[in-house]
């Protein structure tokens, strides 16, 4: 029968402690086999919070799922900021550039509502609205309707305007 925990570990940093040791000590699986397993599948993510699924049968065989970190964490990482705005409609803790937007929208795709990378951007600069982040430089609040009128097509795909 097969059993699962779930953490949430450092990208490409996870080690036997906390979270993880205490989970996996009492199961059958060779914890050092699971811990590089996962550190090899978060690396990419290097060092923000990653949602992580072990699944592990009586064998000691076992799987790992890797979730993708929440929006706000991938925008604090590609940022460089820690916190959010206080008043994020009057606060703002930094700005990203469209590329940078157009990378988070990528990494977070699977677990947006989108269909296209325009709408998954859009999607993304809600994030950052409500975290007092502007998008080059401007509020993020007024970048849907700059995707709409087709300013970043050069980035997020003119053939997508069409759909």
């Amino acid at each position: 029968m097969a059993d699962t925990i779930e953490v949430l570990v450092p990208g490409g940093q996870a080690d036997p402690g906390p979270p993880l040791g205490p989970e996996l000590g009492p199961t059958p699986v060779d914890v050092q086999a699971v811990v590089q397993e996962i550190n090899d599948q978060t690396e990419a993510f290097d060092g923000t919070e990653v949602p992580v699924t072990v699944e592990y049968e009586e064998d000691g065989s076992f799987s790992i799922e890797v979730g993708v970190p929440p929006t706000a964490a991938l925008i604090k990482d590609e940022a460089g900021f820690e916190t959010g705005a206080g008043v994020p409609n009057e606060e703002f803790v930094a700005d990203i550039s469209i590329e940078q937007l157009k990378t988070i929208a990528e990494q977070k795709k699977p677990d947006l509502l989108s269909y296209d990378a325009r709408n998954a951007a859009k999607e993304v600069a809600g994030t950052c609205a409500s975290m007092g982040v502007t998008i080059e430089g401007e509020d993020a609040r007024t970048f849907k309707q700059r995707v709409e009128d087709g300013e970043y097509d050069d980035v997020l795909g003119a053939e997508e305007a069409a759909a």
